[in-house]
C-alpha cells in the first residue's frame, strides 16, 4: 500500500512536468513530504521504470527508506522521465494518474 495520497503523487506529476518554472516549488513540496510518503513516490517512480514489479512495492518502499541518502527532490529529478515514470507507477497499480491529475486542474 502506498503510503502518499494519489493527490499528491498527481501535484508531484505536474511540478515534474513544469520543473523549468517550478523546480523551487517542486523541491518545496517533495521536502514536506514525510519520510514514508519520500519512499512511496520513490518506489512509484522505480515500478514506473521497470526496476520493481507492482506486487513488490513493500520491498521497494523499504529499500528506498533504507537507502535515502541524497535528498529526495533532488534523487527523483535526477529521473529523465519522472512523471512518465510516476504515471506508470500508478497504473501499474490500478490507480488511474490521469484522474487524480483532472482533479487537481
Amino acid at each position: 500500500m502506498l503510503e502518499i495520497s494519489t493527490d499528491k503523487v498527481a501535484e508531484v506529476i505536474i511540478l515534474a512536468r513544469e520543473l523549468d518554472r517550478a523546480e523551487a516549488e517542486f523541491d518545496a513540496f517533495v521536502g514536506r513530504l514525510g519520510p514514508e510518503e519520500q519512499a512511496s513516490l520513490v518506489a512509484l517512480m522505480w515500478i514506473g521504470r521497470g526496476s520493481y514489479e507492482p506486487e513488490d512495492l513493500d520491498e521497494a518502499k523499504a529499500y528506498a527508506e533504507a537507502e535515502a541518502t541524497t535528498p529526495t527532490a533532488d534523487y527523483l529529478k535526477g529521473s529523465p522521465h519522472l512523471a512518465d515514470h510516476l504515471e506508470n507507477g500508478l497504473e501499474a497499480l490500478g490507480i488511474s494518474a490521469r484522474d487524480a491529475e483532472d482533479d487537481l486542474y
